[in-house]
């Protein structure tokens, strides 16, 4: 297992240095859930919610969330994103919105926390949009399902 990064030698959080780490495509994706109840579910697949395009507007969330991810993770390094990509599964048999997010940039440190800032974000703006009728939504499965670029090696989730 590797050492934790954000400390120095004396124990105290710092925000690592990647100065020296060569410019590489770098990508990340990660993924996550949203469960609701049936008739929450197919208002939200039909488009008929009274507040709009829940969908279109959570993609929205999740992309502009992808960009403010170093004002909301103190350490987390302020970097240009390339591409950022939120798209959305319907699951009508669990009445679970599934939402990927994919980040891409050309930098010297990796886009993990902004795919997964993406998720959370997309999912918690459908969880408000539609918290009036269905407060027993639950926000699950958030992970990391792959990356590559950069020194250490590229992963994938087994």
């Amino acid at each position: 297992m590797s050492e934790l990064t954000h400390f120095n030698d004396a124990g105290e959080a710092h925000m690592v240095d990647v100065g020296s780490k060569s410019v590489t495509h770098r990508v990340a994706v990660a993924s996550g859930a949203i469960h609701m109840e049936p008739a929450t579910f197919s208002m939200v697949a039909a488009g008929t919610h009274k507040k709009g395009d829940v969908l279109g507007i959570a993609r929205v969330a999740g992309i502009m969330a992808t960009k403010r991810t170093s004002d909301l993770i103190p350490l987390c390094h302020p970097i240009g994103l390339t591409s950022v990509a939120v798209d959305f599964t319907l699951d009508e048999a669990g009445s679970s919105v599934h939402c990927e997010c994919r980040t891409e940039t050309r930098g010297q440190t990796g886009v993990e926390m902004e795919a997964l800032t993406g998720v959370q974000v997309a999912l918690l703006t459908i969880y408000d949009m539609c918290k009036a009728v269905d407060r027993a939504m639950t926000i699950k499965d958030v992970c990391l399902q792959a990356k590559s670029g950069g020194k250490s090696e590229d992963y994938v989730r087994p």
